[in-house]
């Protein structure tokens, strides 16, 4: 990729909606050999020909669901540590479960490397820099994980019932044990490290 921000909205329809040898080939022309890949059911790890393995992946993904409808939301591209940020929502069908119906939505980071280092030609101008990617990284909420794995949203439903309870639990520890932040901030001074003989002194 030449404009990763450009171009990666069409990579990522192409390998989650195109035929099979058109996810194979842009699997070869996008990622590293040993490109590795993290999803919260399954991972590859990075060795050479690990790339193969996503290929797998994603066929298995085509498999499932042969049609998936699926946007590209946002990009973000953090140019200086080279990696790619990407918005994604999905509708997620199973063939042998017509009913089944889930829509999820994830984030999506993309850790690029320079296919080439960059160089000058003949004619002295810069020959424009190529990336590839080396990791791919499919972030989730637990509730959108979820929706996948239970018919109905019965999983995400109680996935969120035990977050706002998580909550809950956090109000009642911030209230209970607010005299511990009040000593931090007023005796011990903040989050400043502080000796006992420096406590003790005021």
């Amino acid at each position: 990729m030449e404009d990763p921000v450009a171009e990666i909205p069409h990579v990522i329809h192409t390998l989650c909606q195109a035929a099979p040898s058109k996810q194979r080939a842009a699997l070869e022309k996008y990622f590293t050999p040993s490109a590795s890949f993290t999803h919260p059911i399954c991972r590859t790890g990075s060795f050479n020909g690990s790339r193969w393995l996503i290929w797998c992946i994603y066929r298995w993904y085509k498999v499932m669901s042969p049609r998936i409808e699926m946007g590209v939301d946002s990009v973000a591209f953090d140019q200086k540590n080279l990696i790619l940020y990407v918005s994604c929502h999905q509708f997620f069908r199973i063939w042998a479960l017509p009913i089944f119906s889930a829509r999820a939505s994830l984030v999506t980071v993309l850790h690029l490397v320079p296919d080439r280092p960059e160089h000058f030609g003949r004619t002295r101008e810069p020959t424009p820099v190529k990336y590839l990617i080396k990791a791919q990284n499919d972030l989730y909420q637990a509730s959108e994980i979820a929706r996948y794995v239970s018919p109905f949203g019965i999983l995400s439903t109680l996935v969120v019932v035990l977050q706002l309870f998580a909550t809950a639990m956090c109000v009642l520890g911030a209230a209970v044990g607010w005299p511990v932040t009040w000593v931090e901030e007023n005796v011990l001074g903040g989050n400043q490290e502080r000796s006992l003989e420096e406590v003790v002194k005021g």
